[in-house]
Order: structure tokens, then sequence, then C-alpha cells
């Protein structure tokens, strides 16, 4: 049988949920739900995490008037995914009730070095469909940070720096971001 011929069986959030909550999964499996099927993430090398754990300190500035999410699933219409980081807004509750939504989230990071294509083809347009107003790909092995919003991306390089759009008076240096 053919890829194309495959039967897939998609999943509702819902009963991603639930098979989350049955322990039908390992603690260690590194799965994600995008557009109804289960999806196995990459693992995490070294480049990539302290590239995350930069991202997350630069995001201290934020202090209570937003929350970064490392790694922690969002929730969109037929998706959950886990975005790198997650930026989101405060609930004094961390998100117990529920994971953020696109009303709640302000803007997402993905950290790309073998996941490149996956990130900017897949994740990035499913984030921007959903309504979140932006997704910043750092792309790790391009040395650069690209930028969509509703508009044209944009790229940018060492040197250059950016402003978040719900946060005007924070700007971040791509030299910052990338280390």
């Amino acid at each position: 049988m053919s890829p194309s011929e495959m039967i897939r069986h998609r999943f509702s959030v819902e009963q991603y949920h639930q098979m989350i909550d049955a322990g039908i999964f390992a603690p260690d499996d590194r799965l994600e739900l995008i557009h109804g099927e289960l999806v196995k993430m990459s693992p995490i090398n070294r480049r990539h995490a302290a590239c995350c754990a930069r991202i997350s300190y630069l995001l201290e500035c934020l202090g209570r008037r937003a929350m970064k999410r490392i790694q922690d699933p969002i929730t969109l219409a037929d998706s959950e995914p886990q975005p790198d980081v997650a930026i989101v807004r405060w609930r004094d509750d961390f998100y117990l009730a529920g994971h953020p939504t696109p009303p709640d989230i302000y803007w997402v990071i993905e950290v790309a070095d073998t996941t490149i294509t996956y990130d900017r083809g897949v994740k990035v347009p499913l984030y921007l469909s959903a309504g979140i107003p932006e997704a910043w790909l750092v792309n790790l092995d391009e040395d650069c940070l690209e930028v969509y919003r509703q508009k044209e991306p944009q790229i940018l390089r060492r040197g250059q720096s950016l402003t978040p759009i719900q946060f005007p008076e924070f700007v971040f240096g791509v030299d910052e971001l990338l280390g």
C-alpha cells in the first residue's frame, strides 16, 4: 500500500486529550496534534535547547505583562502544537483550566535547524491561519530570523532588530536571539 492509499484517522483535540488522560502515550513520547493527525516531534539537540533557553531569558523583560510558555501546548481548532515558545496573556491560574487559544496568544517562536521545512511550511501557516498575529522562526542553519505576520514574511539578519506587534516598547536584536 502506497502512502497515498494509506488510511489515516483524524482526531479531534478532545479525543487527543482523552488519549493523553487515559495514558495511551508513553511519558517520553514527543507528539503533537497537527490538523487532526498525530505527528512525532524531533528530538531536541543542544543548539536548539540553548537557543530556546536564551529566548526564555530574553523574554524575562515581559514580567507579568505576559507569560512565556516553553514547548507547551496551545489549542487551535483541530491542532494542539507545541511551539518552542508561546508568549501569551497573563493568567493567574497559569492556564490550568485549559491551554492558551488564539485570543490568548501574542506571538509564537519556533527554533529550527533540522525542522526548518516543516516549521516554515506547516506550523507557521497553521499559526497564522488560526489568527495568531505573528510567528518568528529562528533559522539556526541560515543564521537569520524569519518574521511572519499577515503580510509578506521578513528575513532579518545579524545587526538588525525587531519589535513584537503587541509590545512595541520592546526591541529584540537578531544577534541576541541567535546567540
